[in-house]
């Protein structure tokens, strides 16, 4: 293990695939000594991950609920209490959507989509507050959450009330030493790429657009969150830090 974490603990929502794989095996690698991974599908793709954080030297546990419902999240931490007194830090990175115009989705997405997205940071965030001190809490989002992106669904919507949750958590749990940001991610290489119509045009007309010539890795993000959680971010919190290859300018 290439840290020196101090028997820390973490909690990734969304932690079996894509961005919150990386973001996992960073924290493994580099904070914590014990990682809670939840997800909800693709019991396969969970064990890979927790594989390669227990070859770390840290110790991984899945915990598969879904937290669309806040009686499954009271489970999922219910489980997490049992075995650790701390959570050190939290990442938000669960996150569904259903790609189409705005105009399609129906109230029933609307409400799914924004509960996942969205009400789940903050009821997580609420749940790890009785055992977090001097913790870190980051949130995924994305550019849906300040542009319009077509076939974006309603997925824009709740990024946007997830970074205002930001702010308003940063400011709210400052004295408690905890401190709360996100990270606004531009267009990321991960197997949900492949939901959006057309999503092969759309990679290549975002090279063509973004100054640095190419999309994101999910190690891009997982590098943004590592700057957030770590000593040199001291003095950073309620803030929302774009990671886009500077498309967004």
């Amino acid at each position: 293990m290439n840290h020196n974490s101090g028997n820390r603990t973490a909690l990734v929502t969304g932690g079996s695939r894509g961005i919150g794989r990386s973001i996992s095996i960073m924290l493994s690698e580099r904070y914590a000594d014990n990682i809670y991974i939840n997800y909800v599908q693709n019991d396969r793709e969970a064990e890979i991950t927790k594989e390669l954080i227990n070859k770390s030297g840290c110790k991984a546990a899945l915990l598969k609920f879904n937290l669309a419902y806040p009686d499954e999240i009271d489970k999922m931490f219910e489980c997490i209490y049992s075995e650790s007194a701390a959570i050190d830090i939290f990442v938000h990175c669960a996150a569904i959507n259903s790609f189409k115009p705005v105009t399609a989705i129906t109230p029933k997405q609307w409400d799914l989509i924004m509960n996942v997205n969205a009400r789940s940071f903050l009821y997580c965030a609420q749940k790890c507050l009785p055992v977090m001190n001097k913790g870190n809490i980051v949130a995924i989002s994305s550019l849906g959450s300040r542009k319009y992106l077509a076939n974006y669904g309603s997925l824009s919507e709740t990024k946007s009330a997830l970074e205002t949750l930001v702010r308003d958590l940063g400011v709210e749990l400052a004295g408690k030493g905890v401190r709360v940001n996100g990270v606004t991610a531009g267009l990321v290489q991960t197997e949900s790429l492949k939901n959006f119509p057309g999503y092969q045009e759309l990679i290549t007309a975002a090279k063509v657009k973004t100054p640095l010539g190419r999309i994101g890795t999910p190690e891009d993000i997982a590098n943004a969150v590592d700057f957030l959680i770590g000593g040199k971010s001291d003095w950073i919190t309620g803030q929302n830090i774009v990671v886009d290859g500077g498309i967004s300018l």
